[in-house]
């Protein structure tokens, strides 16, 4: 349904800014009356004609689609083909261990991305389920899904708005709109027009879906359900926002074209020289080319990605993160901006009383949030509350003029019921000693006058035990200085103009005296009042956070706040985060803005306030067209389009709504800026895991394919045939690069900068290490096979002492890839990694049982081996070890530490 649209029985209209019409102009364009509502006929009809106030669901891929997907690598794709064409030469035991290794691959794939959407299933839930409707002249509980445009909507606190309402009358009507805006005071509510041009969240005279009531009451038309709402136009944002690979999909993307390409030129020379020069027949040409091509294709490599995705995974949840696509673990290890949004996740979303201006003195408030630790300090030091007693005046004030409620929770935490900024000066009152209920018991309430718009105060009446009355003002500080006489009193204004440029707000606190037999209030007749003093609230930056960002910054990362509050809130917090806050970039500079302007000014500015949803998709494109990856952090419907056209989106688990978490790709489930943190230093040990597996994986393939084609070129026996090609590939896949999946991170992984986006996932210095060890792979492998012929073995031992050869040199590779260039000369390198030692454990038995276990020596061809041959299997596994030692040697004294 169009948001603009009126029902087909009115007068067509163009599109409208319901917030710049009138209550009744929206009252005669819905044909509804704000008394009666709408007829139950006119309802139904309406339903018929709008449908149901719902979002539509984002449809996921079925368990077909998601097991199919599996098999989308031109790695797998090309064993596939092997397989197949083996098979149909009869060589079933090859083609039964090619199609086995595919199809672990995709059931571990399929397994991982399942878990990953029950991940999100567990935390949906966004819109109301009822509303209090008014048809016919009579008040109804209906569900929301049941509203239509044109209905009577009555709201009070604790109400989250089911749909778009033009507000018709209000009362001391509150809403907090952070879900939507991200700004995080609750915002005042009148019915009057706003400009056409204005923001959402400088539109007072609406009430939004997905919005929560904290106080007051109000009346409201729908004009807007279901995918009509602000809410559903996002969510169409986000639907049409394309998804963007990460770094490493990317990569390895590439990297699988790559190699696929190589293999395939590299298997048709082969075949070519096979059948034309070494005069071998077609089929034997072509199972050439099959060994060459399993034993190159790295075919154990994407279970090893996953697996060490899937461990990053567990990792990442232990630490308070929530994976649900598994590339999003390294993704944030490769991330060079972060962008984050302000309520909830640099700041606690609670609101706190940081400043007391007293008549005489200034005091400043510590702690953060609701719970009531901290105390209360000035220039020289801490204050004691009982000795001040001006101060107690103004938090039994605070304490009397207050409706909300605090609640201590059960893992002692501490939350607020009702307006968050009287919920901070029951704070500052438990902070000075004082007991709600005590103070209320010895100044019981007699009457009181909510919070209004246009009085822009809160009163309320006590009698105490004595027989005095008295009266306790809470409001703007503008409106109680004048009602104190004190309106033009220059010290007062000062002292305001400086709390407000540090971000805070700012409220005042009055008393007056009145006669003992007043027992109500009277708008018309207010007394006279004394100026107690004010308070300045903030919403403070989490000290966790403060410590994150500088972290971020330490490891070469940009952070950025991008939040929906007023320019001077927004500098003043990113300053306290350390962030470059001098001159904020506003929404209303982005509109003004082309493409290119906006790309040197985002560079430019860390604090970004009053942004909508689109300044912040312009945001993306921006930073993405300066080469950044960038994440992006939220937990509002107006963050969610921005999560998804984010290179990583990570969401809200706690606070979040559920279209921020739809759109993203991580949830933090304690809503907490320094969990990102710990998520980056997370991904870079997984990528890093990640290049160490390559760095392991890939010289086994090289020095196999190495040895076919040298036994190809020479018309020497092949040294070593395609199943046991597969069960070398197989075994140290699942064992020993396993074990590198668990490796702790490298010195300093937080102290270098993110790796360049443009940069392949094969570096110089890793292809020349791959191209390195796999030459000497193939030339211990050789030379052991040649010197069992040569010593009258059969060429079964023969090729046993091959495998085993690969395998041991494999075992001892593993120590000298557990750090990049770092010398494995040391106890700590065998040491530091349990599961190396226990999967080295596990591989030596398996090698037994290949050598000596008949079964085994049915399936692969294989031989017992006398001691002769393990001393020579043993002593050139060693000096691989040393070889490469020696060339990390020469990495270390060109300063190169990571690869």
């Amino acid at each position: 349904m169009p948001s603009t649209a009126a029902p087909a029985s009115s007068t067509e209209m163009p599109a409208v800014a319901w917030h710049a019409r009138t209550a009744d102009q929206a009252l005669e364009a819905w044909q509804t009356d704000a008394t009666a509502g709408l007829e139950f006929d006119e309802s139904r009809r309406r339903l018929e004609q709008y449908g149901p106030n719902t979002i539509p669901e984002a449809r996921r891929r079925g368990p077909f689609v998601r097991a199919i997907a599996q098999f989308n690598n031109p790695l797998i794709l090309v064993l596939l083909v092997a397989g197949t064409v083996t098979g149909v030469l009869q060589h079933h035991l090859d083609s039964a261990v090619i199609f086995g290794v595919v199809v672990i691959n995709a059931i571990i794939g399929y397994v991982q991305e399942g878990k990953a959407e029950n991940a999100l299933d567990a935390v949906r839930a966004m819109l109301a389920s009822h509303a209090t409707v008014v048809r016919e002249g009579s008040r109804h509980r209906v569900e929301s899904g049941e509203l239509v445009p044109g209905d009577i909507v009555l709201l009070e606190a604790g109400d989250r708005v089911a749909v778009d309402l033009r507000l018709l009358r209000e009362h001391g009507l509150r809403v907090d709109e952070s879900a939507l805006t991200g700004e995080s005071m609750p915002v005042e509510k009148d019915i009057g027009p706003a400009p056409v041009d204005a923001s959402i969240g400088d539109r007072t005279c609406m009430a939004y879906s997905g919005t929560l009531v904290v106080h007051g009451q109000a009346r409201g038309v729908v004009i807007a359900t279901g995918a009509g709402t602000e809410v559903g136009q996002i969510g169409a944002m986000v639907s049409e926002t394309t998804s963007l690979a990460t770094p490493l999909t990317t990569r390895i993307d590439q990297f699988a074209r790559q190699i696929t390409g190589f293999i395939l030129i590299v298997g048709a020379l082969a075949f070519a020289f096979a059948w034309g020069v070494g005069g071998h027949s077609v089929l034997e040409a072509f199972l050439v080319v099959v060994g060459l091509g399993v034993a190159a294709i790295p075919e154990g490599l994407p279970a090893i990605i996953t697996i060490v995705l899937a461990i990053g995974t567990r990792a990442m949840a232990g630490e308070r993160a929530i994976v649900r696509r598994l590339p999003a673990v390294e993704t944030l290890g490769s991330v060079t901006v972060i962008c984050s949004d302000k309520t909830g996740t640099l700041t606690r979303n609670e609101m706190t009383v940081v400043r007391v201006l007293l008549p005489e003195s200034e005091l400043t408030c510590s702690g953060v949030g609701y719970a009531p630790d901290g105390g209360l300090a000035d220039a020289h030091g801490a204050v004691d509350p009982s000795e001040c007693p001006v101060l107690l005046r103004l938090a039994t004030a605070g304490l009397l003029c207050n409706d909300a409620v605090l609640h201590h929770g059960d893992d002692d935490s501490w939350s607020v019921v009702g307006d968050p900024t009287e919920g901070a000066l029951v704070t500052l009152a438990m902070k000075a000693g004082l007991e709600r209920h005590e103070v209320a018991a010895d100044f019981p309430r007699v009457d009181h006058v909510p919070f209004e718009s246009e009085n822009r105060f809160m009163a309320t009446l006590h009698h105490d035990h004595r027989g005095h009355s008295f009266m306790v003002l809470k409001g703007a500080p503008e409106r109680v200085l004048a009602m104190c006489g004190l309106a033009g009193n220059d010290e007062w204004h000062d002292r305001i103009v400086r709390a407000a440029a540090e971000g805070e707000r700012v409220l005042a606190l009055a008393t007056a005296e009145v006669g003992p037999e007043t027992d109500s209030l009277d708008l018309e007749h207010l007394p006279r009042f004394d100026l107690i003093g004010m308070v300045g609230l903030l919403d403070p930056p989490r000290p966790e956070a403060v410590a994150a960002v500088a972290e971020c910054q330490a490891a070469g990362i940009t952070v950025k706040m991008i939040t929906g509050d007023h320019g001077a809130t927004a500098e003043a917090i990113g300053r306290e985060l350390g962030l470059q806050s001098e001159g904020v970039l506003t929404g209303d500079a982005i509109e003004a803005m082309d493409d290119e302007s906006l790309r040197a000014a985002v560079d430019e500015n860390d604090v970004i306030g009053r942004a909508s949803p689109e300044h912040k998709m312009r945001l993306m494109a921006a930073l993405q067209a300066r080469g950044h990856y960038v994440a992006m952090t939220g937990d509002g419907v107006n963050d969610a389009p921005a999560l998804k056209a984010a290179d990583i989106g990570v969401a809200m688990g706690h606070r979040g709504t559920d279209a921020a978490r739809e759109a993203s790709d991580l949830v933090l489930t304690d809503d907490n800026f320094a969990t990102i943190a710990s998520a980056v230093k997370q991904g870079r040990v997984v990528f890093d895991n990640i290049k160490k597996s390559l760095l392991f994986i890939l010289p086994t393939n090289g020095g196999e394919a190495g040895l076919i084609l040298v036994a190809l070129l020479l018309a020497r026996t092949m040294p070593v045939t395609v199943g046991q090609i597969l069960w070398v590939n197989m075994v140290t896949a699942v064992t020993l690069a396993l074990a590198l999946a668990f490796e702790p991170p490298e010195p300093g992984v937080m102290r270098q900068s993110p790796r360049a986006p443009t940069e392949p996932l094969i570096t110089r210095p890793l292809g020349i290490r791959i191209a390195y060890v796999s030459f000497v792979m193939a030339l211990i492998t050789l030379a052991a096979f040649e010197w069992e012929l040569s010593r009258g073995g059969s060429i079964e031992v023969a090729r046993t002492t091959a495998v085993n050869v690969l395998v041991f040199a494999e075992i001892l590779y593993l120590f000298n890839v557990r750090h990049f260039t770092a010398s494995a000369l040391n106890r700590r390198a065998f040491t530091g990694n349990r599961v190396a030692l226990v999967v080295t454990g596990v591989l030596i038995a398996l090698q037994v049982a290949f050598t000596y276990a008949p079964p085994l020596q049915k399936v692969f061809a294989s031989e017992a081996l006398g001691w002769a041959s393990w001393a020579v299997i043993i002593g050139l596994a060693i000096a691989k070890f040393l070889a490469v030692e020696a060339e990390k040697a020469l990495w270390r004294r060109r300063g190169v530490r990571r690869m």
